[in-house]
């Protein structure tokens, strides 16, 4: 590359002025309108720069013109021409030399090629260079009013670029702070002083579900929904308009808005604005109020007080254990002198507090309002200030004279449970994982067991071989977390008898919430089992008798025709003597036969059907009563949800019982098919002008409900039900003028029975009442 010529801008004025003294001087008036012009109509700096290039190479007679604005470490190029001309190709090294700082005109032969390249500093009004002025002609040398030419050319770039580059500022500036606006969480509205919104940012706008281009315009007065402040004014949010600014708490639809409002002057009133901002506030007062709340809730004394002593704020718990009738009270007068029951106290817990800076667990004795002592245990910490020096103490106070009598109550409960154990009619015992036993309640002993049979032997010892590996998968079970209800074996009792025991394991744990032992209750159900037996025999007595009472009702049909023709035929004279003596027998045993009947509907304990005012909670109870061991025996819990002061209904109780019983027992046998943890809800409550009983069980439910209450329809296995018993209850409840329903249970298992009878006056005792008083 041959050697760059530079021309240096002091080269003597002679020779600039022989070369131009015999160009005629130019008038570029018109020039420099037409770019005054475009640079007030630019609002984009590219296209301003390259018709800036373009005039500037028309009036400098140059063959290619460009501006080199400096962006950051780079150049953009915009020239009058989009490609170089043809002698000049090298656009690397022009872009190197535009992005060179110089102080002013310098003039360069380019890499190939006759033509110069003229390179003229742009500076912004602040000295930062903005770019490059560059020009390509075949002249190196310029005229003294190029050069002015060229140095005017160039402010006005400068200003044209500065003046559209802060255009772009400021739209970047305002778009910017839309966006500001429109990010911010709070609600934002402004509106002009005809009351017409004029701007709002997003959130409010989304709030709305409306854009925000379709709320300019609209009265500000259909924004009251939001918050109602009971403003008077077009403006739901405008309280004093003569205020510049304004601040207050607005409640609306349970949520709580901090409204500031701050009013702008424009050139004119129409140019005025007011701007809201509503920041909703709700979980800040929601979390100061339970704040409040905990601190007035607080079983602890909890204070704020000056390092004199006088207390700033108390929780009520504090006022309550100083014996103060509010926190008023408290707050109005200086306690100090009188809480410490001595001066040297005082200065005690004052020195302590600027030593350590922090108190724990200091007992200090203090003096309630009526002169009486209380201990405490006090947690401390003190508030400095810049210069270390304790401006305020906050403290947690505790009254372990209370504690002291929890303990002592501890003790109490401990003794209690302690003679529970020992009183209970139940055997408990304590065993390890491996089943030995550690302890034996006063019981075990009381029942034969002695203390070396027990201790440190295996429970299972005691139950009956065919029994052991039921007891050990409970104990395994209970092992593993898991608690066994009723489970029921037969163990040896002290006598060597066997009998029957309903057991119950539960785990206890310890600190790790590891299962450590197993808490067994035995109770010893023999006598009960035999009752369940007997009364298993009642039932089928009473079955046979309805049975027998059936077979009774038919037949005194019959013997009743009999007796009757036979009594018409000893009463007809013409009937031969002969006949009467076989009618007479034929009478008496007809009559013998009708005491039979009589007897067997004696027996059965048939009567007419007595409707009167009913109890059905009262009828409830009894009927579960009568299942109450079988259920807690084998897991079933029954969970009664009874309506107090329930209508009675109109009815005959023990016929309800009846029904009761007969759904309770289908709700057990459905729960022990299902192996689920029983549980059978009972339900009543007053429905319109019905009482209604609802029994929820957790069973297998129902196959068919639409056939349930049919004659001999039954799911039970052979020999366990006649299916009957159902369609006995509906012809029960019919008969009473109600209704009886059955589903399956949707969000669990189970199904579910509904009995509705008609709700009567309560104008009679009532069956309960009467069963009461015998």
């Amino acid at each position: 590359m041959r050697e760059r010529k530079r021309i240096s801008a002091r080269r003597p004025a002679a020779a600039s002025s022989r070369k131009t003294s015999a160009r005629p001087k130019h008038d570029y008036s018109k020039e420099w309108l037409e770019l005054a012009v475009e640079a007030a109509n630019s609002r984009v700096l590219p296209e301003l720069l390259r018709k800036f290039a373009l005039r500037t190479a028309e009036m400098l007679e140059a063959d290619w013109a460009a501006v080199g604005e400096l962006v950051g470490s780079r150049v953009e190029l915009y020239s009058s021409r989009t490609e170089l001309p043809s002698a000049s190709q090298d656009r690397e090294w022009l872009l190197e030399c535009l992005s060179q700082k110089r102080p002013g005109l310098e003039s360069l032969p380019l890499p190939r090629g006759t033509c110069h390249a003229a390179f003229y500093p742009i500076y912004a009004s602040d000295g930062e260079l903005m770019g490059t002025l560059c020009l390509i002609r075949k002249k190196a040398e310029f005229s003294p009013a190029e050069r002015q030419l060229l140095s005017a050319l160039a402010s006005h770039a400068a200003l044209s670029m500065e003046k559209v580059r802060r255009f772009s500022q400021l739209e970047r500036s305002k778009k910017q702070w839309v966006e500001d606006i429109d990010a911010i969480s709070d609600y934002i509205a402004v509106h002009d002083q005809a009351w017409r919104i004029v701007r709002t940012n997003r959130s409010l706008a989304t709030q709305l579900g409306i854009p925000p281009a379709a709320l300019v315009g609209e009265p500000i007065r259909s924004l009251r929904h939001i918050a109602e402040t009971g403003s008077a004014l077009p403006c739901p949010f405008c309280r004093d308009t003569r205020e510049a600014r304004e601040e207050y708490i607005a409640t609306s639809a349970g949520r709580t808005f901090l409204v500031s409002t701050s009013r702008t002057r424009g050139a004119t009133e129409e140019e005025a604005r007011t701007i809201h901002v509503l920041k909703d506030i709700t979980d800040r007062r929601e979390a100061e109020r339970r704040y409040r709340e905990l601190f007035d809730s607080i079983q602890e004394g909890l204070f704020f007080a000056t390092p004199e002593g006088q207390f700033l704020d108390v929780n009520d718990a504090l006022v309550r254990m100083l014996g103060y009738d509010s926190a008023e009270e408290l707050l109005r007068a200086d306690v100090s002198a009188h809480l410490y029951p001595t001066p040297a106290a005082k200065e005690r817990l004052a020195n302590a507090i600027a030593k350590h800076g922090a108190l724990r667990i200091y007992e200090e004795t203090l003096r309630k309002k009526d002169g009486g002592l209380l201990h405490t245990m006090q947690n401390i910490s003190a508030v400095r200030d810049a210069f270390g020096n304790v401006v305020q103490i906050r403290g947690l106070m505790l009254d372990v004279t209370e504690q002291k009598m929890f303990q002592s109550q501890l003790q109490r409960e401990r003794d209690f449970n302690q003679k529970i154990l020992n009183t209970t009619q139940s055997m408990i015992l304590v065993l390890d994982t491996a089943g030995l036993i550690s302890y034996a309640n006063r019981r075990c002993y009381e029942a034969g067991y002695r203390q070396e049979e027990l201790i440190g032997h295996r429970l299972v010892e005691w139950v009956e071989s065919s029994h052991r590996n039921d007891f050990e998968a409970a104990l395994q079970t209970t092992a593993n977390g898991q608690q066994v209800d009723n489970l029921e074996l037969r163990a040896r009792r002290a006598d060597g008898s066997l009998g029957h025991f309903s057991i119950s394991l539960s785990p206890m744990r310890d600190e790790a919430n590891q299962v450590n032992s197993v808490v067994v209750v035995m109770t010893d159900i023999t006598d009960a089992a035999l009752l369940q037996a007997k009364l298993a025999h009642a039932e089928k007595m009473a079955t046979i008798g309805r049975l027998v009472s059936g077979v009774a009702h038919e037949v005194n049909n019959p013997l009743a025709a009999i007796l009757g023709f036979t009594d018409l035929l000893l009463e007809n004279p013409e009937v031969p003597s002969t006949a009467r003596e076989d009618l007479q027998i034929i009478l008496q045993e007809t009559q013998r036969t009708k005491e039979i009947v009589q007897d067997l509907l004696s027996f059965a304990r048939q009567r007419p059907t007595q409707k009167e005012p009913v109890h059905v909670n009262a009828v409830l109870r009894q009927t579960i009563k009568l299942r109450s061991y079988d259920l807690s025996s084998h897991g079933v819990e029954v969970i009664e949800e009874f309506e107090e002061n329930l209508t009675p209904t109109l009815g005959d109780a023990q016929q309800l019982q009846q029904v009761f019983l007969n759904i309770l027992n289908n709700a057990y046998d459905a729960i022990q098919e299902s192996g689920n943890h029983g549980r059978i809800r009972i339900r009543t409550r007053r429905a319109e002008d019905d009482v209604e009983v609802a029994f929820i069980d957790n069973g297998t439910g129902v196959a068919d409900p639409e056939r349930i209450f049919d004659p001999f329809y039954t799911t039970k296995q052979a020999g366990k039900g006649t299916g009957l018993g159902l369609s006995i209850c509906y012809g029960i409840v019919r008969a009473h003028g109600g209704e009886i329903l059955c589903w399956n249970n949707e969000d669990e298992v189970g199904s579910t029975f509904v009995v509705r009878l008609p709700a009567a006056a309560e104008t009679a005792p009532t069956a309960a009442a009467k069963e009461a008083g015998r």
